[in-house]
């Protein structure tokens, strides 16, 4: 134990240099920092610590997901669906009426029920079917596939937002589900009014053939224009294409009046669908329509098979680059409405950040007195090794750009206590060696080799500890557990080798015959 090869030397030293390197960016200041990671290469020290909603300060939104407004959707789509099939076998049908999960149906005296609930059972059969009034049906989801669409909801719009927040630049944003119907938002950096304005847009694009002005016919909608204010123009129910099937969408100015669009490219089966649908209504007029308001209607003049367009209308260069973000990020499944909002101002983040500082520094101080007193040379020793623990820890923090919280800082605190309970114990062992009567080398050897395990078995247990807590726990819990796991890691490191390097360091210098321990 008292050997280290050459090659372990320079690994070893290697990593010393590493964790200071990468640790001096963040007691820079802003400045000095930007332009280090402006000017240096990408593999270069740069990167700095992340901070989390409650030291930065931020933006906390919680939302509700209007699920009923998916359930009529639903509903209106199970309305066509049975419109169609019911149509293609003489079923005369009276009138249809949306529930709030599912759609009831009103037969003509004479009509075939029973070949009617043949049909629906073939439609889907998670779809329960009960007799109403007169010649009506109750189609209606049953539990299971009530809750498959509850939980497929609300991960698409989690997904959506994800997204949609990535594409603003921010760092290690928390989004997660709150309860059966509800999306918790945490954005450190930003203005909840911004947060707002990007999430809480559905974008929900759809491409429709219209039916022109006038009474509405069955299988049709009515939508207001956005250039034309108190106008509506009847659109058919069904989109031919919609928003999921856009490769790409981004800001661009029109050649022909310089004003602000949105160009989109369509994937292939989008294109190849609009291609077909312009092919087959040549003069006929179809309308753009984002969330439920139609923004165009141009005429189809000739097919288009190109797979590219633009959506043109009032917009600014800033209304025409966010709704490119919202298009490139996706529509949401549902409308979302705000039941909490605030944004969290920086100066408690500061104070904060201040308390933590000085408790670690107060913790560090302490720490190091102590091992110095109690241990002597070897105490300082250590006192080093904890030194570039610390380094190591803000390192990694840094490499891996970690989001440090509020209970992250408490976990940095709790790693600088424990880092040196590894050292503490090998210190023991050679203490009891030397009492036994053992040499010097002898008795570091010992100290080493017989402490190993139980250092082993302390550090693997905290270690699952943290992991668990990582795993099943959320938001400042994660924080926590990824400074702890972290600094776990490199504790052992600094006791185990930048520690025993010094000392044999040492003891190939000394040779002594009595150890000042």
């Amino acid at each position: 134990m008292v050997h280290i090869s050459p090659l372990k030397i320079v690994l070893i030293l290697f990593v010393c240099v590493y964790g200071i390197l990468y640790s001096i960016p963040n007691v820079l200041n802003e400045q000095t920092t930007k332009s280090m990671q402006e000017n240096l290469p990408g593999w270069m020290p740069g990167k700095t610590i992340n901070l989390g909603l409650d030291l930065r300060g931020g933006a906390h939104l919680l939302y509700q997901v209007d699920l009923a407004q998916v359930f009529l959707e639903r509903g209106e789509m199970l309305e066509d669906d049975f419109r169609d099939s019911f149509r293609e076998e003489g079923i005369v049908t009276k009138h249809f009426q949306i529930l709030q999960q599912g759609v009831r149906i009103t037969f003509e005296e004479g009509a075939d029920l029973s070949l009617a609930r043949k049909l629906i059972r073939q439609a889907d059969t998670r779809l329960q079917i009960a007799s109403g009034e007169g010649n009506a049906l109750d189609v209606t989801m049953n539990s299971a596939y009530v809750k498959q669409v509850q939980d497929q909801t609300i991960s698409q719009a989690i997904e959506v937002i994800r997204r949609r927040i990535d594409e603003l630049g921010t760092t290690e944003p928390i989004i997660a589900r709150q309860g059966q119907d509800r999306i918790i938002i945490q954005v450190p950096g930003l203005d909840s009014a911004d947060v707002r304005d990007i999430v809480g847009k559905t974008a929900k694009l759809t491409f429709h053939l219209t039916g022109g002005m006038g009474k509405r016919k069955p299988g049709e909608k009515s939508l207001p224009l956005l250039d034309e204010p108190g106008q509506f123009i009847n659109i058919k129910r069904r989109a031919i294409i919609t928003g999921e099937m856009l490769d790409n969408a981004q800001a661009t100015f029109d050649q022909m009046t310089g004003q602000a669009v949105v160009s989109f490219r369509f994937n292939s089966l989008g294109a190849k669908k609009f291609c077909d649908v312009s092919t087959n209504n040549v003069n006929q007029q179809f309308a753009i329509v984002l969330d439920d308001e139609v923004i165009s209607a141009p005429v189809i003049r000739e097919p288009i098979c190109g797979g590219r367009g633009q959506i043109s209308g009032s917009f600014t260069v800033e209304d025409a680059s966010n709704l490119a973000l919202l298009l490139r990020a996706g529509a949401l499944p549902a409308e979302m409405h705000v039941v909490e909002e605030r944004t969290v101002g920086p100066s408690l983040g500061a104070d904060s950040v201040a308390a933590g500082k000085k408790a670690s520094l107060i913790a560090l101080a302490l720490v190091l007195v102590f091992m110095a007193a109690a241990y002597g040379l070897f105490g300082l020793m250590a006192d080093v090794a904890l030194l570039l623990n610390v380094a190591l820890l803000i390192a990694l923090l840094s490499t891996l750009q970690a989001t440090l919280t509020l209970p992250g800082i408490a976990g940095i605190v709790l790693t600088v206590g424990m880092a040196v309970d590894a050292n503490v114990l090998i210190f023991e062992r050679i203490r009891e060696e030397l009492r036994a009567g053992r040499s010097a080398i002898s008795a570091i050897d010992a100290g080493y080799s017989r402490a190993m395990a139980t250092i082993i078995d302390s550090n693997l247990t905290t270690l699952i500890a943290a992991f668990i807590l990582f795993s099943f726990g959320t938001g400042p819990i994660k924080g926590f557990a990824v400074t702890l796991g972290l600094g776990i890691i490199t504790s052992f490191f600094s006791a185990i080798m930048i520690t025993r390097l010094m000392v044999v360091l040492w003891l190939r210098k000394k040779r002594p015959s009595t150890l000042p321990i």
